[in-house]
């Protein structure tokens, strides 16, 4: 080479066009035959309409050359390229063909998801139709009783005979209202007799005496409680009882339970109770100092209640 000259093939004259032009001519510019450019250069190519898909890799077309002057019909396929082939587009996801795979049916599970939530809903709906019907139901049926409410009581009311011997008071007495015996009398000096005025029997304390009380209006046989108002100071005491002329079992309790002082009488009001048997109509209940009874009580009071209580 010269200074002056470079050649054909240098890079800065590598036109593929250069033939078209008078100094690409002169540098030995040809045109394409196989190819574009320069002479030796190489490519693969058909005519337009001869392209065959899936032609086995790497065998060529039959090719045809230009006329001079004239553009050449063909062009290069991809697949003449070394790794070429058909070229295939790569599969969509949610569209068919292909073998490809389908995307996730958004729409199908949507709607299985709107049939669900209809169907719980209608479920409901007839659950508690069903629940309301029940309750209506209940109280329409005959002979049934509505459950009580919480204001309601579930205890059995009383019967008329019970209110019956609710309103029936048993008689009561007092000092003023017993008979006495020969030496026994009334007071009113010590304080906290329950009677009537304050008034108590005294002077028990002697053999032979004794308060009698003749009870009307007993409903019907049976046991009954006596109760006894007295005061008893220091020493506790005792005294035979009579029901209807005839000796009670055992002596009437006259117990210090208040625990007074001997003499202090005022402190041991108290009251103690047997449980004799009385008939129907009048009954007579009879406190006697016999022998072998303590008697130096004070006796204000006597009542009774039906059954045998202690209160």
């Amino acid at each position: 080479m010269t200074p002056g000259n470079n050649g054909a093939s240098t890079p800065e004259d590598d036109d593929p066009f250069g033939y078209l032009y008078a100094d690409g001519q002169a540098n030995g510019a040809q045109p394409p035959s196989g190819g574009y450019g320069y002479p030796n250069s190489v490519n693969r190519v058909r005519p337009v309409g001869t392209r065959q898909y899936g032609a086995p890799q790497g065998q060529a077309a039959p090719q045809q050359q230009g006329a001079y002057g004239q553009p050449n019909a063909h062009y290069a396929a991809p697949e003449t390229f070394p790794g070429g082939g058909a070229p295939t587009a790569p599969p969509q996801p949610g569209h068919g063909g292909g073998g490809g795979r389908r995307g996730p049916n958004t729409k199908g599970l949507l709607i299985g998801a709107v049939a669900v939530v209809a169907a719980v809903v209608v479920g409901i709906a007839v659950a508690m139709s069903g629940v309301g019907s029940d309750d209506d139901k209940g109280g329409d049926e005959a002979g049934a009783s509505p459950a009580p409410t919480q204001s309601q009581s579930t205890e059995p009311s009383p019967s008329a005979s019970d209110k019956a011997e609710e309103k029936t008071e048993l008689p009561a007495t007092d000092a003023k209202a017993l008979r006495l015996s020969p030496g026994v009398t009334t007071a009113s000096d010590i304080k906290g007799a329950r009677s009537e005025g304050g008034v108590y029997v005294s002077n028990l304390n002697q053999p032979g005496a004794s308060v009698t009380w003749t009870v009307d209006g007993i409903p019907e046989d049976g046991p009954y409680t006596l109760f006894a108002g007295y005061s008893a100071a220091g020493e506790d005491q005792s005294m035979t009882l009579t029901v209807n002329g005839k000796e009670f079992g055992n002596k009437l309790n006259l117990g210090n339970f208040t625990h007074a002082e001997d003499g202090d009488f005022a402190k041991g009001w108290t009251k103690t109770y047997a449980w004799p048997t009385l008939n129907k109509g009048t009954n007579t209940i009879t406190l006697s100092c016999n022998d072998g009874d303590k008697c130096n009580v004070l006796l204000d009071q006597f009542s009774l209640k039906k059954g045998q209580v202690k209160d």
